[in-house]
């Protein structure tokens, strides 16, 4: 009896991983597990921090409390310093290609129109972008709305986004 090429596939895959369970992918997504480990280290670090707290934001935006500033005066930091150390190592990023940064141009109006629309998003939401998944895992469903408006607002950026001016 013929089979079929679905199950001819299926059959491969299982003698390639030696193992009926495992997809032929399984073994690329176990190289990804050190970004999964990144991502739950970044969520603790904001949850301990009170970075995800959507009363810390509102006091940063109320300019009543120093707490968040100084977070992000810390990661500021921290990226400057880790920029030196990549340019000076000549440091190459996991494909083993040379880490290039382009320079910004002079500031302009853009820089002020998309600042603002973070910002009132950030304040609406009492999050940005990666405390949203951090609030979820939380427990907080309502997070979902506004994870689901970040999406969208990618990708409608995405369809529109030789329309902008870069």
């Amino acid at each position: 009896q013929r089979t079929s090429s679905a199950a001819s596939d299926v059959y491969k895959r299982q003698v390639i991983n030696d193992s009926p369970y495992l997809p032929t992918n399984f073994l690329i997504d176990m190289k990804l597990i050190k970004y999964l480990i990144l991502g739950v280290a970044f969520g603790v670090i904001m949850a301990k921090s009170e970075a995800i707290s959507w009363y810390r934001i509102q006091e940063m935006f109320r300019f009543q409390s120093f707490h968040m500033y100084g977070i992000i005066a810390t990661a500021v930091g921290i990226g400057m310093m880790a920029m030196q150390i990549i340019k000076k190592l000549k440091l190459t990023d996991p494909d083993g290609n040379p880490i290039h940064y382009t320079p910004k141009k002079n500031f302009n109006l853009r820089y002020i129109i998309g600042g603002t629309i973070f910002g009132l998003g950030w304040a609406l939401a009492g999050a940005c972008p990666g405390p949203l998944f951090v609030n979820l895992g939380y427990g907080f469903i309502s997070m979902i709305v506004v994870i689901l408006f970040a999406l969208l607002g990618t990708y409608v950026y995405g369809v529109n986004q030789d329309k902008f001016p870069h």
